[in-house]
């Protein structure tokens, strides 16, 4: 009977132990050099620090905007040269089915002509017609290349004279 009569004793006293623990709070001993007076801080110091975080979100707003202008006109980029390649490859393809034809067309005509002059005559008109349509693709590449990198170009460059316009004005 005794081992659990001290055994009930030791345990209320742990309880009791832990119940004051965790009610009395951990008070440090006062320390003048660790003291904090109460000091108020100067008016021109809050005004200045008032401006310098104004000055840093205004500064904050505008590389963000400039940010989104900046995504925002390589999207567009992106997209018409995109657009302008996608284009660029079907006149190629076109071109090169339309010569494809041209030949096989050739070969069908120089297989039937009976006599050494005919053959030379269509190879002739051949060569010619030829020339004419692959000068003309060219051109029309040349064209669509051109256009597609002024479309391209154009963009960014009203960008950039923006930008140096908006740097004059600050």
């Amino acid at each position: 009977m005794t081992d659990t009569t001290n055994a009930t004793k030791t345990a209320a006293k742990t309880r009791a132990t832990k119940a004051k623990a965790a009610t009395s709070t951990v008070t440090f001993p006062e320390f003048e050099a660790f003291a904090m007076p109460n000091m108020e801080v100067p008016a021109a110091l809050r005004e200045a620090t008032e401006k310098g975080l104004e000055n840093a979100r205004e500064a904050y707003d505008k590389v963000k905007t400039a940010a989104e202008g900046a995504t925002d006109l390589m999207e567009d980029t992106f997209e018409t040269s995109r657009q302008g390649v996608v284009e660029f490859n079907h006149k190629a393809v076109d071109a090169a089915k339309s010569n494809a034809d041209a030949t096989f067309g050739f070969i069908k005509d120089i297989m039937s002509v009976k006599t050494l002059t005919e053959a030379i005559e269509l190879q002739s008109s051949f060569a010619r017609q030829q020339f004419d349509v692959l000068s003309t693709q060219t051109k029309e590449m040349q064209e669509l290349a051109t256009k597609l990198g002024t479309d391209v170009s154009a963009p960014v460059k009203e960008a950039v004279e923006k930008s140096f316009k908006d740097l004059k004005v600050n």
